[in-house]
């Protein structure tokens, strides 16, 4: 995706960038993952020139503000997060309502990203004011980078489910999907969230742990789902975790092989759990193959 990098081409109210009002609404920030720096000049504009600042943790977003030198300048920092949204989010639609400039940031990387802020910008946008975003990190999309794994195709997961027999199901729904799969992950379930991918995925399937990225004990492990497993056995993992597994191979099915698999599982199933399991075994789409499986039936 290509483009032309133009300057100052935020929503302003006003021609100078010095002292600018922003326009109305609502605008969502990425914050920096890890290294300070990574923050966007634009970011820092937004900071210093909305009317209203909420964050996700007012205390990560005062302390990146500090480093930059961007001053509050008597403004209070909104907290909205997931145990205060109902309470906290009708004081920032009141903004909007009065003409407002409200920047949302979240506490690290992109908002809406496995983030309370979705909520937020869909009450906004239902009520009809304007919604913006100033682009920049991204766990996901650093994580993807670092992979090596394709990206021309990716589907972002976010966390799996935190009981055993939950995320083995969520992952057996997940392993024939023609894309590299990204998921974010506590420290203290990797173990057995890898595990549970190797039981699902295949113990060959490609993958990459991506632990603490842009910070200083980066760690990125790349291998199949079964050795990253046994390499983290025994050692104590901390920090944010990133796993991305590769896609699915494409298994190359003719059709007499089709009918026969269809044919087996029909002495013991329905037409519809039949055709479920096929399709999901092969990588197909479930109406081609109960099509097939119907023709089988009539003795087509």
């Amino acid at each position: 995706m290509s483009g032309t990098w133009q300057a100052g081409d935020m929503p302003l109210v006003g021609k100078t960038a010095s002292g600018a009002r922003l326009a109305p609404g609502l605008h969502f920030i990425a914050t920096p993952i890890g290294a300070a720096r990574d923050i966007t000049l634009r970011a820092l504009d937004l900071l210093a020139q909305a009317d209203m600042l909420a964050a996700e943790d007012t205390r990560s977003l005062r302390h990146l503000m500090d480093i930059h030198g961007v001053a509050l300048n008597g403004r209070h920092i909104v907290a909205y997060h997931d145990q205060n949204g109902d309470f906290a989010r009708p004081k920032i639609m009141s903004a909007l309502e009065q003409g407002q400039s409200v920047v949302y940031a979240s506490e690290a990387g992109t908002p809406l990203v496995a983030d309370p802020g979705y909520q937020l910008g869909h009450a906004a946008i239902d009520a009809g004011y304007p919604v913006y975003a100033a682009p920049g990190p991204s766990a996901v999309l650093a994580a993807l980078t670092v992979s090596g794994l394709p990206s021309d195709r990716f589907m972002f997961a976010g966390f799996p489910p935190r009981t055993m027999q939950a995320r083995q199901n969520w992952f057996s729904e997940m392993s024939s999907i023609q894309a590299t799969l990204i998921f974010y992950e506590s420290p203290k379930r990797l173990k057995d969230t890898l595990a549970d991918m190797a039981a699902a995925f295949g113990t060959d399937r490609r993958a990459v742990v991506c632990r603490e990225l842009t910070k200083k004990f980066e760690e990125v492990l790349r291998g199949p789902l079964h050795d990253l497993a046994q390499a983290l056995e025994d050692r104590t993992i901390k920090g944010e975790i990133v796993v991305l597994v590769d896609r699915a191979e494409k298994i190359a099915v003719t059709e007499a092989d089709l009918d026969a698999m269809l044919r087996h599982r029909l002495e013991d199933l329905s037409l519809k759990d039949a055709s479920a399991e096929v399709a999901k075994e092969l990588g197909l789409k479930k109406r081609d193959v109960y099509q097939r499986a119907l023709a089988l039936s009539k003795g087509a």
